[in-house]
């Protein structure tokens, strides 16, 4: 059994109206880079951004992350020029914002294959309470559909809640988000910590997503990028016991059992899922060369 994972531990967004923003994110130790043309962008730089992001990807500039641009709602008045240029480039994925039901992901989609492309990676941000409660439904809608991004802020205001340092608030919310990726084998992003001074709490909501089952976090500053790879990224024990499991589960079926048995802990087969996941995450995120590669052969 081969597992395949793509990182995104951690997704960037990148205000593309700024030049700066756009250098430096070809050095900077992120999964993904979400070029945004949407919520950073004031009103006025549109247009500008728009320029100026396909000029800088359609030039041979080299980014070693995943790219994806955020695009403008369809219905704005920026949205279809966005979309024109988003098919014009070379990039990964395509991500619409403000996406609160089956129907509109289904159109949104609609409209993409009609501009021309059936290839991108669609994304889409999850940003509302109409959007949490239909979100089983919008992973269901496509299979082109791979990713769900939360936009935590917007979500707090529509629940009409304030968030504190342990988000309770969204925990419900937080977590109908991962059960309906799971349900539909989508990759499932947590919202951007907005306090940059505040290290710990920041911190703290990485690892609060990590436990609670996200794939990564959205990060809106390079200061936040190192603790949250850290935070999503499996640890030596953490490898060491995956191997354990794997190896047990093998000698178990040789032996003609079912489960294995690890220091006393019953060890089901379907143990080896989350195994092999834990050593095809660390080995993409370490590798350098086939030989920096570990595995149950090791």
């Amino acid at each position: 059994m081969t597992f395949q994972y793509q990182p995104r531990r951690t997704m960037l967004y990148v205000p593309a109206h700024r030049m700066r923003y756009l250098e430096k994110a070809k050095q900077l130790k992120a999964d993904s880079l979400i070029f945004d043309l949407q919520e950073s962008v004031p009103p006025d730089y549109k247009n500008d951004a728009r320029n100026l992001l396909q000029k800088q990807l359609s030039g041979g500039q080299i980014y070693q992350a995943e790219k994806i641009i955020r695009i403008n709602s369809l219905d704005s008045p920026w949205g279809m020029d966005d979309l024109k240029m988003v098919l014009s480039t070379d990039v990964d994925g395509i991500l619409f914002p403000n996406i609160d039901s089956a129907g509109q992901l289904k159109a949104v989609i609609s409209t993409l294959d009609e501009s021309g492309s059936n290839q991108l990676d669609i994304m889409v941000n999850i940003e509302s309470a109409k959007a949490i409660i239909n979100c089983e439904s919008i992973c269901a809608a496509s299979d082109r559909l791979s990713t769900i991004i939360l936009g935590t802020t917007d979500l707090a205001n529509s629940l009409r809640v304030t968030l504190n340092t342990e988000r309770l608030a969204l925990i419900t919310s937080l977590s109908l988000a991962v059960l309906a990726a799971r349900a539909h084998n989508k990759f499932v992003i947590d919202g951007p910590h907005l306090d940059l001074s505040d290290f710990t709490s920041s911190e703290f909501s990485c690892r609060q997503a990590r436990d609670l089952g996200f794939d990564g976090k959205a990060v809106i500053h390079p200061t936040q990028l190192a603790y949250t790879n850290d935070a999503f990224t499996p640890k030596g024990d953490d490898v060491k016991k995956a191997k354990q499991i794997i190896e047990a589960i093998a000698q178990a079926h040789e032996s003609g059992n079912s489960v294995a048995v690890i220091h006393n802990r019953l060890i089901e087969p379907s143990l080896e899922h989350w195994a092999r996941r834990i050593i095809a995450l660390y080995n993409q995120v370490h590798q350098v060369g086939q030989t920096d590669l570990i595995g149950p052969e090791k």
